[in-house]
């Protein structure tokens, strides 16, 4: 199973395959559904190699495969 990350506001949300990833107001991620393992796994990968990278101007869309 892949797991696509598509940005929808940069530093704020994204869509991790069908589900919807918000930045509350402490800087918590949160989603109404909860995420597989896997899916969780590939977004913090993701923060951690685009989001929190300051060299990224504008966030792609990725996925993972694995």
């Amino acid at each position: 199973m892949s797991v696509k990350i598509k940005p929808i506001t940069d530093h704020e949300s994204y869509q991790v395959n069908e589900h919807t990833i918000v930045k509350d107001r402490l800087g918590n991620w949160n989603c109404e559904n909860d995420l597989s393992t896997r899916e969780r796994r590939a977004f913090l990968q993701y923060e951690k190699i685009v989001i929190k990278n300051p060299r990224f101007k504008k966030h792609t869309t990725a996925t993972y495969k694995g």
